[in-house]
This record gives structure tokens, C-alpha cells and sequence, in this order.
């Protein structure tokens, strides 16, 4: 297990009832682009943690065209724990990495702009480093919606029929997984990776476990760990944050070979199955099975999960659910191989020329 230090070799390894000395120093990172609905509440979620150890909070701006900028500007007035630094781009992988860059502390604790973290979230992750030595740690999205639309989202983003088994959308036993929500990391673990592939718009959170793994690190799942989530409020949205999942996700599937995953293919099996059943209809009425399954599982899927919810939202949710698995199909269908990252080709050139000069001084 790793220790924590504050550089001058003194173990500062967090636990319950220690005195503030003894909690390392956590820094935020927080890449916003239009944030201006939720960046107010998510910074003094963060501040208003009970950690005892030191924290500051790093906030990455992107090119906002809503008021983003003047109120992360007013919170850094009043509190100078928070500081900001520019993310010209507005992606969030380069977002994250100059926050990284800006952070002065060896705990890294990654958030968004429209994630609320509990009280106990930094002092729950630090005890959570501590006990597993994993290098990073993590728990649970809480998809949370206030508008009928936004509920019946949170609801589909939190179902077996939604999302498939995944600890961090569903819950389920803590142990050592393959990938967490946003992440609570050793620093070093970070600084040997060089960060977040920048080249990856989506997906970055994945292709970074999957590279923390490959080098022998370990990644820790806690269903104590659980961040508030603020899903999309329109159906435009939806499709477009979900086309964008598949998209890059089949990126990262090109790219690391062997994590093709039976969950990933489900959506675009089911919509090429219901397509394949409209095609046959034209010489037999046979083909109605396949969309008339899917739409009919859709439905029981749905109204078993809709009760948990109001009416309002129960009537949304039987659209919600397809349009989360076909938008993620057709992006995962139609990702060209020119996403695969000219950086993932670097580090693979890195690799075999540091290979060679490795067998070549033995």
C-alpha cells in the first residue's frame, strides 16, 4: 500500500477522528462549460465538505456561452480555495488535465460542474485510498432530475433496463472493478500516465482505468461513495449525450483490444434486430416479432421500473428507455476508425522503441 505524504516523508494517511494534520491535502479539479444552472451548488458542495485536511478546488473553463465564467469569477472572490484556469478547447479530458496541472496536492478528486458531492465524499475516498491502496477510488452515479422528464431519465440511468449491470449506474458489493464514476486518485498514478488522453471527447474517464489496470494499478469500487447527478433535461439532449457515449466507447473498443463487452453490443444487436424485423415485414408479417418484442419488453421493462415514480415522469419513460439505447447504438454503428487517437499510436511507438533500447543496452 501506498502512503500519503505531505513531501516531507511523514506518513499522513487519513483516518476517522485523526487530528487535521494527519489528512492529506485534497485538490478538486472541476472542468465547466455551460454550467451556469448548476456550478454555484457543485462548489459549495465541495466546500462545504467535513474534511479536516487541507482542500482547494480547480476549476477548468471552457468557452461558456451562458454565465459560467461570471460566477465561477464570484466564487473565486469570496473563497480562495477555489481558483480557475482556461480550457480554450472546452473538452473535457484537456480540461482535466490542466486542472491536474494547477493542482497543488497529491489526492485528486475529480468532479463535474452538475455533480453534487455528498458532505462525506472526499473524507469517505481518502479513508477508502488508505484501506484498499487502490489507486483510485469511486462509487456511485445518483442520477437525480427535478422536471417529470429529467426523473424519468434518472430513473432509466439507474435500471437494469436502462444501462445494464454496471456498479457504478446500479449499485451493488464493494470490491475491485474495471471502471468508476468521475474518480478519486493518487496523484502519481496520475503524473505516470500523463493524465487523460486529450484526443478522447468522451469515453476518457474508461480509456484511463483501462490504462491505470494495464499498469498495475487498481481501481475500487464503494457503494459509500454515491455523487448526486443532474441528468439532461430535453430529449435533444439525451440523444446527443448518448450518441456520443457509443461513439466513443467503440473508440476505446478499437483501441483496447479485448474489452468488447456483451453489454455494449446490446443496443446496437437490439437495433439491428428491430430494423432487420421492419425489412422482413415487406415479404412476411413474420418480421413484426422483433420490433414487437423489443417494444414489448420496452414496455413491462418500463412500467416495472416506472414505480418509483409519478405519473409526470412514468408517461416519459417508455421513450427514454430507446432513445438511450438507440442513440448509443447509432453512434456506437456508425464511429469512423479515424477516432481511434493518433496519441494512442504515440504511445504505442513509445512502447516499442523503449522496448528496443531495453534489449539493445542488454
Amino acid at each position: 500500500m501506498n502512503d500519503y505524504s505531505d513531501g516531507s516523508g511523514a506518513d499522513v494517511s487519513g483516518h476517522s477522528g485523526a487530528p487535521a494534520s494527519d489528512w492529506p491535502a485534497v485538490s478538486v479539479i472541476m472542468p465547466v462549460l455551460n454550467e451556469a444552472r448548476h456550478l454555484r451548488v457543485a462548489v459549495h458542495r465541495v466546500l462545504d465538505q467535513d474534511y479536516l485536511g487541507p482542500l482547494e478546488v480547480v476549476l477548468a473553463l471552457g468557452s461558456s456561452q451562458d454565465d459560467t465564467d461570471a460566477i465561477a469569477a464570484s466564487i473565486v472572490a469570496t473563497d480562495p480555495r477555489v481558483r480557475t484556469v482556461p480550457n480554450p478547447s472546452g473538452h473535457t479530458p484537456s480540461g482535466l488535465n490542466a486542472a491536474i496541472a494547477a493542482a497543488r496536492y497529491e489526492i485528486i478528486v475529480r468532479a463535474d460542474g452538475h455533480s453534487l458531492l455528498p458532505s462525506n465524499y472526499v473524507r469517505t475516498a481518502v479513508e477508502l485510498l488508505t484501506e484498499t491502496g487502490a489507486d483510485n477510488v469511486g462509487g456511485i452515479m445518483r442520477a437525480e432530475g427535478v422536471a417529470p422528464f429529467e426523473r424519468a431519465v434518472a430513473c432509466a440511468m439507474t435500471s437494469l433496463l436502462g444501462v445494464g449491470r454496471e456498479r457504478f449506474h446500479t449499485g451493488g458489493q464493494a470490491g475491485f472493478t474495471s471502471s468508476v464514476y468521475l474518480g478519486v486518485f493518487r496523484r502519481a498514478i496520475l503524473e505516470k500516465l500523463v493524465g487523460y488522453d486529450e484526443a478522447f471527447f468522451r469515453a476518457q474517464d474508461w480509456e484511463l482505468n483501462h490504462r491505470i489496470r494495464q499498469a498495475g494499478g487498481l481501481i475500487y469500487f464503494s457503494p459509500r461513495l454515491q455523487v448526486s447527478y443532474r441528468p439532461r433535461s430535453t430529449l435533444r439532449a439525451l440523444i446527443r449525450q448518448y450518441f456520443h457515449y457509443g461513439r466513443w466507447r467503440r473508440v476505446v473498443m478499437r483501441l483496447h483490444r479485448g474489452t468488447v463487452n456483451l453489454r455494449y453490443l446490446a443496443p446496437p444487436a437490439a437495433l439491428l434486430g428491430v430494423l432487420a424485423g421492419f425489412l422482413i415485414t415487406v415479404v412476411h408479417p413474420i418480421g413484426l416479432v422483433l420490433p414487437g418484442g423489443y417494444a414489448a419488453a420496452i414496455l413491462a421493462g418500463a412500467a416495472w421500473e416506472s414505480r418509483r415514480l409519478d405519473w409526470a415522469a412514468r408517461l416519459w419513460l417508455p421513450l427514454v428507455i430507446p432513445t438511450m439505447h438507440f442513440s448509443w447504438a447509432v453512434g456506437f454503428l456508425t464511429s469512423p476508425a479515424r477516432l481511434v487517437p493518433a496519441a494512442a499510436a504515440a504511445r504505442e511507438l513509445d512502447n516499442v522503441l523503449d522496448t528496443q533500447a531495453e534489449v539493445s543496452a542488454s
